[in-house]
């Protein structure tokens, strides 16, 4: 064994790639791995074999024997990570698919991050899309666990590259169909992998899968989302080739501070668009042939169907771009419809429009915008949030300078309607727009606003104060500075409140930026090349100066040095500049060069020499402060030009250099704390203004609230006036039942067998009968008056007297009744009819004289007959006092 192990090792690393023996193949990948690890470059001619015959890595990826397998990907893997990218683009069509049927799917877990680990250098080498489109297939495989492990792969890819280098939209559209799979293992890999997704694309991913889940999956997404909404944004973990060299790239150039800020305003458009993820939809074909017809009628409701059609169809998210201009000019002209429904729907149909073609609807904004602007007047607020919206993806698709001409031009509009929402429009314009307005449109724009303070409606004053301070919030106080001069501190106040909650997205970039790398090179040249010459140059008009002629009296030359050095700083100004060293280089010149190079004039006169040394001196007089040395040095000048040579000492000595250290440090400490005072100064003033705000809106509720009470006492007194009212009322009517009650009850006793009723039967024949006779003939009509009224319960409530009058009415009629009619009356009332409501009238002279009847039988009868029509009197008051009680309680409700 020994023996044929020796000879395996000797063979060459494709012969053992493809050996039967799976340990020698188990070791053939060891010692490749090893090999590409050991190798310098991509070049190495180790490569090559592999790159020839890339059929040698199918074999290694799908090996029989599960450890070799192992071995074998992790060679594919080193071969991978040192060969480059040609090691990519040569392997990767035979490798994919074993990687995923041997690899993904193992049951090792060291092999599946193995394959994992294959999968992603693919992508880092080259790019994501031919890993993808191998990988898509192994979705409509017929085994579960290959499905799984598809879909594990595709959740770690995007994972670590995100979507800006992996597609998403291939593997969104693949979805629908994974969850409707039997499998729960598969579904739930498919949650996992729609949760990552999520986690990048947020509510854009659900335009293209969505609608297609059940209810129930839906629901179990959006609990699984709500989870992730909390997380901050995600960001690429691993970087591909070419950016880990522009990386390195940018660390070797010193711009790693630019890629960091290009890096933060890369993060915050994190969330992607769903117009970025869907596919255009051609609308022309779906729009029904008599459109127009429709939109021309006369009815208001054939044009509202129409437009509520168009709506069905533009309502998705993008658009394939067309000529959509009759339609939008019929939508522009229906803004003038005199039915709100109408405008409503077109300024929909619009929104939708501008949506679906974005910047492809600049060409119509031209056409759509100042109609739409126009009809701003209408103050029903679903028409009005209607027209905003569709000024906002009219915006959106265009930008702020295309808009900003039309929104000036409303805004001198003589209706307040529309100059409050075209304010409102431009504050929202300012708001997400991304660039910022040049020098020009901040001109125009803060103008119009100003000119709109002198308005009477106080909601246009605070709109055009919250135009200044979204644009003080976009430009700086600096460039509003200018705007804000004529204005009074409350209306500066107020800007300055709007600036400070105003929630931006563009912002002013600072210009000067590349200037001071241009200054920086300046500066350094003036020392090096220029210093000669200035030191060459200054001595010149020093010795022309006129106090040098009359130098030949040593006392006057020492009163003149002294006028020297104060005149000195402004012929050492450039000397100033170059530090320290400038009066050291210039004694050593003055003794040799430089009086070989000056005017003969100049080296004749011995003064000139003196003036040589006087720049040193003076140089040490900018850093002392006494001006007791002067005199020394004018003691001096007599001597030999040694003489300033000599003290080369430094010109600021450690105690001076200490002692100005400390003023700088001081002059720090005080910049520090004056900045320190200024912003505790600017946040007090903020609190001083937000709790004056707190204390107005307080005041502001207080009166509400004491005008609310007010208003509540005022009601529960006339609450109580009412309750009294309707009290005594009850009284009353209570008072009237009692006088009733009684007035029937006295009515009752007077028709009792022992009252004056039978006396009055008593009478004579003779007179009783004519007052029979002349009361028959008015019973029948009154009678019928009465039940007439009962019956159809109408009529007015009656006075007291008149119900009384009635009453004994009734009882002397019913009293004076002959008995044949009463006989009558019986046998009526036996008929059906109702007993003392209609009563027959007597026909003829045949009814008997009430004479002629004995006085005994009339009081038997009439006693009888008077207790039943008794009966019918209490009858009819109740009734009567019932329906009095009815209508009653009517008027007063």
């Amino acid at each position: 064994m020994a023996e044929q192990e020796e000879d395996f090792s000797s063979l060459p690393l494709p012969d053992r790639f493809s050996h039967k023996n799976w340990k020698v193949r188990k070791q053939g990948y060891e010692d490749a791995a090893k090999i590409f690890e050991a190798t310098p470059d991509e070049s190495d001619p180790a490569f090559r074999p592999f790159l020839q015959d890339s059929g040698l890595w199918k074999g290694a990826v799908a090996d029989s024997n599960v450890a070799a397998q192992q071995d074998g990907i992790n060679a594919l893997c080193a071969f991978l990570k040192y060969g480059g990218q040609q090691a990519c683009t040569r392997s990767r069509s035979v490798t994919i698919a074993p990687i995923v049927e041997k690899g993904l799917a193992s049951t090792r877990a060291a092999t599946k991050q193995s394959a994992l680990e294959a999968l992603l250098l693919y992508i880092e080498l080259d790019k994501s899309d031919p890993i993808i489109d191998d990988l898509l297939p192994s979705l409509n495989n017929k085994q579960p666990k290959l499905i799984v492990a598809t879909l594990s792969a595709f959740t770690a890819i995007f994972h670590a590259y995100g979507i800006k280098i992996v597609d998403p939209k291939p593997v969104l559209k693949a979805l629908p169909k994974v969850f409707g799979h039997a499998d729960k293992n598969v579904r739930a890999e498919a949650q996992t992998l729609s949760v990552e997704l999520y986690r990048w694309l947020r509510e854009a991913m659900k335009t293209l899968f969505w609608s297609e889940l059940k209810p129930v999956q839906q629901q179990d997404l959006e609990k699984l989302f709500e989870t992730v909404k909390q997380e901050p944004p995600p960001k690429q973990e691993r970087l591909l080739r070419s950016q880990q060299a522009a990386v390195e790239a940018a660390a070797s150039s010193g711009q790693q501070d630019a890629e960091a800020d290009d890096e933060v305003e890369e993060e915050q458009p994190q969330e992607i668009d769903a117009f970025d993820l869907a596919e255009p939809v051609d609308v022309f074909s779906k729009v029904p042939g008599d459109f127009h017809e429709s939109m021309a009628s006369s009815k208001w409701k054939d044009r509202k169907d129409a437009l509520d059609g168009l709506f069905a169809i533009v309502n998705t998210d993008r658009l394939k771009d067309g000529p959509f201009d009759d339609i939008l000019a019929a939508l522009a002209k229906s803004m003038k419809d005199a039915n709100i429904a109408v405008v409503t729907v077109a300024a929909n149909c619009i929104e939708c429009i501008a949506k679906g073609l974005r910047h492809g609807f600049a060409k119509y904004r031209s056409r759509s915008m100042p109609p739409i602007m126009e009809r701003l007047k209408e103050k029903k607020q679903s028409v009005a949030d209607a027209l905003g919206a569709a000024l906002d993806a009219i915006f959106a698709s265009t930008g702020l300078s295309e808009c900003l001409e039309d929104i000036l031009e409303f805004l001198k509009h003589k209706n307040p309607q529309v100059k409050s929402e075209t304010l409102k429009f431009l504050i929202r314009c300012l708001r997400t727009t991304r660039e910022a307005p040049s020098k020009p449109e901040v001109k125009v724009t803060a103008e119009a606003a100003t000119k709109l303070f002198a308005e009477s409606v106080e909601a246009t004053r605070l709109a055009a104060s919250e135009v200044l301070g979204t644009l003080m919030k976009i430009m700086g106080e600096r460039a509003m500075g200018p705007y804000m001069e004529g204005l009074d501190e409350s209306r500066k106040t107020k800007i300055k409140e709007f600036c400070d909650a105003a929630e931006v997205k563009a912002k002013d970039k600072p210009k000067p930026v590349a200037p001071p790398p241009k200054a920086a090179p300046a500066v350094q040249k003036k020392p090096g090349t220029k210093k000669p010459a200035l030191g060459a140059k200054k001595p010149a008009p020093r010795a022309a100066t006129p106090q040098e002629e009359p130098a030949p009296p040593p006392p006057k030359t020492a009163t003149k040095s002294i006028p020297s050095k104060l005149s000195a700083p402004k012929s050492l100004v450039p000397p100033s500049k170059t530090g320290l060293q400038g009066p050291k280089k210039l004694p050593g010149p003055a003794g040799s060069a430089p009086s070989s190079t000056q005017s003969p004039r100049r080296n004749i006169t011995p003064q000139d020499e003196d003036t040589a040394p006087i720049p040193s001196k003076l140089s040490r007089g900018l850093a002392g402060r006494s001006l007791a040395r002067p005199t020394d040095t004018s003691a001096s000048t007599a001597e030999p030009i040694a003489a300033p040579l000599a003290p080369q000492t430094p010109s600021v000595t450690p105690a001076e250099r200490l002692e100005l250290n400390d003023l700088r440090s001081e002059k720090e400490h005080l910049i520090r704390t004056n900045e320190d005072l200024r912003t505790s100064s600017a946040k007090m003033q903020s609190q001083i203004h937000e709790l004056q705000n707190q204390n107005a809106q307080l005041i502001e509720d207080h009166t509400r609230d004491v005008l609310s009470i007010k208003a509540k006492e005022t009601q529960l007194v006339r609450a109580r006036s009412d309750a009294e009212s309707a009290e005594g009322q009850c009284q009353r009517l209570g008072r009237e039942l009692d006088r009733l009650k009684r007035e029937l009850k006295r009515l009752e006793s007077e028709r009792s067998p022992g009252g004056s009723i039978y006396r009055d039967h008593e009478m004579g024949g003779s007179e009783h009968g004519r007052n029979v006779s002349g009361t028959t003939s008015e019973r029948p009509a009154s009678a019928a008056a009465a039940a007439s009224e009962r019956e159809k319960g109408q009529g007015d409530s009656r006075s007291l007297a008149d119900s009384k009058e009635m009453g004994y009415q009734r009882m002397a009629r019913n009293y004076a009744v002959s008995p044949s009619e009463e006989k009558e009356n019986e046998h009526g009332a036996n008929n059906g009819e109702k007993a003392g409501r209609s009563r027959s009238p007597v026909k003829g002279p045949s009814a008997p004289a009430p004479a002629t009847a004995p006085t005994g039988r009339r009081e038997v009868s009439g006693e009888g007959e008077s207790w039943k029509r008794a009966a019918e009197v209490t009858s009819q008051l109740k009734a009567r006092i019932e329906l009095m009680k009815a209508k009653q309680g009517l008027t007063k409700r």
